[in-house]
């Protein structure tokens, strides 16, 4: 099975989205089609043996869609960049709004005065005879429709021939009947007369309504692409050069040739290329454009550096290690991509009204032309009826606008979730962002999330005569050092501080750790193993044995191992872990908004009680191993809870994706973590509370954009049909339809615009 996010051109509307959908689904080899109109990109997932992209875009383009060249555009991490197509689209667009708009403008005002001049006595009448009007307007309306509305003509000749309809189809249709009717009666004038028609003709109404919609689409195009400037933001941040050390002397590179295993410098001021670790010099890095971090960051040898960020002070040598697409910024750009083509639940309404909306309106307009043509015949005339007739026929065509619902939701989604990139925090799909929103209890992991996941031994106790301090230490850090727990990193880092020279290096030469045969890892207690014959067991207390001395240390927030030879006590290690600057605040900030806090730990009670009282957390679940945490989660939920569980995504993978939505706390170096819908880089607790007031921002947004776009067609359609004429003669001219159909897309993109500049504390 195969997977592929195609960019589409020739998407002029969510109607359009439908169809593109709806036909490829009906493909053979086909397993799931999504399409997202404001991204105009589909994600689809398919059989290469069976079907081909090829054959996909041969299908779209009988109805005149097609895939952009994917693959062709690509900058350094293989990201879509804005293709020719696109440009000259673009191009063609504004040529067409330059012509068309002014003269819109021009006739908009004749039509305005003239309906003022009949209304007040005061307002002189245009010197502009009948004939001459027709005859002006048949040449402007007849390039106005062919040229400037050559997309809607298409949309009737795709609808008479595969039976698809889109907005296009429905401008196209009203435009083109009006188009019609305006013609036959000015070039053949004995026509009118013998069917007893209204002098009045319909080229304003063509040239306005075309342009407006044709300008509301160059706004809506433009606005959207403003909705993704996320993306090239990010594309931007990406360094252009590298300087590298080969064949003995600098030289200085493009990105794309540096490969893994590169020698890179870096000199003050300047970005870091690509992903790596430093081999020589030290540095202050500011890492604010990846993680949202203002501070800078000191990098010293051994540390990770991440591509884009940029160097402060400091010169530096760094072995290249991820280059390309594998490279931080790229994982982030293809994550946020991926989360802004992505659907939120919310929108599977707009979806459904969507798909049968253009039908429905092509139904409504053709029976509320029966109807004046009937009902109003016989009180008004045949006459005045077909002409009230056509104006309402034409306006229900052209006010009906399928546009803004399909806008709605993906439009605030977009914009949301670079909001939330800009500030280190990745969304990896839209149901997340949603999903937040309604979540009553954060449950969070202790050790790298509320504390900075860095313990360091405080304390070691002899408890047989026969052990030193030393001994103990040296012992418990060698089989320690075959763990990837991170209290076991901190007792060999204890270790090689202690008996090494000072420095990870040094510390290899100077000394060298017992060698550890039979090495197991016991899940939640702790390790075992066999060192020069002696049976080895590190691991959490149990029983009553010096329980006084564990217990003290406990209460003071401690973790306490105890080290065992041969079945013997022989010593209690402590550990300490510090609170994350901010975990206080951020508990009180969640209390506030009512939601629950709970800390989920494997450690044990009293040290917990500890830490949770440090934070400010009053709810504590300790003592719970690692495959028990998704358990632990899952009772929550049965009580009818809505659970978000932060955690380090190591241990924590099982307990992320049992919670309604898995918030991982990222290093800043690995952003790849699968069980999380939500990625805080940094590994940063201070930016949970803006996960919260980002996503209630975003679903407010969408809420308000369905709202107006519901009530807009809901309002607006049964006005253009002519409802308000038996109450108050009011019949909505199709030019006033025009002007809202074309509004109401652009005011919704513009809502979500909105987001882009609020602020998150």
């Amino acid at each position: 099975m195969k997977s592929e996010n195609l960019k589409i051109r020739g998407m002029h509307c969510a109607s359009c989205a439908v169809i593109i959908k709806d036909r490829l689904a009906k493909l053979d080899g086909i397993k799931r089609v999504e399409v997202n109109y404001a991204t105009e990109k589909a994600k689809v997932d398919f059989d290469s043996a069976k079907v081909s992209v090829e054959k996909m875009n041969e299908e779209i383009g009988k109805l005149g869609y097609s895939f952009v060249d994917h693959g062709k555009h690509e900058m350094s991490g293989g990201h879509d960049m804005k293709d020719m197509h696109e440009m000259n689209d673009e191009k063609k667009m504004k040529s067409k709004v330059l012509f068309a708009f002014p003269v819109a403008g021009l006739v908009f005002i004749i039509m305005i005065w003239d309906i003022l001049a009949k209304s007040f006595s005061s307002i002189p009448e245009l010197p502009i005879s009948m004939d001459v009007f027709n005859t002006v307007g048949l040449i402007l309306s007849t390039i106005t429709l062919f040229w400037v509305g050559q997309i809607f003509i298409k949309g009737v000749g795709r609808f008479l021939r595969y039976g698809v309809a889109n907005m296009d189809t429905l401008v196209g249709i009203g435009t083109l009947t009006a188009y019609i009717y305006s013609t036959a009666i000015t070039l053949f004038p004995s026509l009118r007369i013998l069917l007893h028609l209204p002098e009045y003709t319909y080229f304003d109404v063509i040239i306005v309504v075309i342009g407006f919609v044709t300008l509301g689409k160059y706004l809506e195009a433009r606005s959207k692409a403003r909705t993704g400037e996320a993306i090239q933001k990010l594309m931007a941040l990406q360094a252009k050069t590298a300087l590298v050390f080969r064949d003995g002397r600098e030289m200085e590179i493009s990105i794309s040739e540096v490969q893994i295993g590169d020698t890179v410098i870096v000199k003050p001021g300047t970005k870091i290329p690509v992903d790596g670790k430093i081999t020589e010099g030290q540095s202050a890095v500011d890492e604010s454009m990846i993680t949202g971090e203002s501070i800078p960051v000191d990098k010293k040898v051994g540390d990770l550096v991440v591509g884009a960020t940029f160097n402060k002070n400091g010169h530096f040598k760094f072995i290249a290690t991820k280059v390309g697409r594998d490279t931080v910024l790229s994982q982030i750009i293809k994550m946020v991509e991926e989360a802004q083509g992505s659907k939120a639940p919310i929108q599977d309404l707009a979806d459904k009204v969507s798909s049968i909306f253009v039908p429905v309106v092509l139904g409504i307009s053709f029976l509320t032309l029966i109807l004046w043509l009937t009902f109003g015949t016989h009180a008004l005339g045949f006459s005045q009826a077909l002409s009230y007739g056509i104006l309402s026929f034409v306006g229900v065509l052209v006010i009906a606008c399928p546009c803004a619902l399909g806008l709605a939701t993906p439009t605030a989604v977009i914009v949301g979730i670079g909001k939330g990139a800009e500030y280190g925090i990745l969304i990896k799909n839209a149901e997340a962002l949603e999903k937040i929103n309604s979540i009553d209890t954060v449950v969070l992991d202790k050790t790298g999330t509320i504390t900075k996941g860095k313990p360091e031994v405080t304390d070691i106790i002899s408890l047989d005569s026969g052990w030193s301090d030393s001994e103990i230490l040296l012992l418990t850090a060698s089989i320690e050092k075959l763990s990837e727990h991170p209290l076991a990193e901190a007792i060999v880092a204890n270790a090689k501080e202690k008996f090494g020279a000072g420095n990870s290096e040094g510390v290899r030469e100077n000394f060298a750790f017992k060698k550890v045969e039979n090495f197991l890892a016991l899940e939640g207690i702790g390790v075992k193993g066999i060192i020069e014959g002696k049976n080895v067991y590190i691991h959490k207390p149990a029983g009553s044995e010096n329980l006084d001395k564990i217990t003290e240390l406990q209460k003071q927030g401690k973790t306490v191992i105890v080290a065992e030879v041969n079945e013997k006590k022989i010593g209690l290690l402590a550990l300490s872990d510090t609170l994350k600057e901010g975990a206080k605040e951020i508990t009180a900030k969640l209390h506030k908004k009512g939601i629950k806090v709970i800390m989920l730990t494997g450690d044990n009670h009293l040290s917990a009680e500890y830490i949770a009282k440090q934070a400010g957390i009053d709810t504590v679940i300790s003592e719970v191993l690692p495959s028990e945490k998704a358990g632990k989660i899952l009772a929550l939920q049965a009580e009818g809870k809505k659970v978000a569980m932060a955690g380090d995504g190591i241990n924590d993978d099982p307990a992320l994706m049992q919670a309604d939505v898995g918030i991982a706390m990222s290093t800043g170096t690995d952003v790849a973590i699968e069980s999380a819908g939500i990625i805080l880089l940094h590994g940063d607790v201070n930016k949970l509370i803006q996960v919260f007031e980002l996503s209630r921002a975003t679903m407010r947004t969408v809420k308000q954009n369905l709202f107006w776009a519901f009530i807009y067609n809901i309002i607006g359609i049964p006005v253009a049909a002519g409802l308000l004429y038996p109450l108050w003669g009011i019949v909505l001219n199709p030019i006033f339809a025009g002007l809202a159909m074309a509004g109401s897309s652009v005011s919704v993109v513009t809502n979500s615009l909105r987001l882009k500049a609020k602020k998150f504390r």
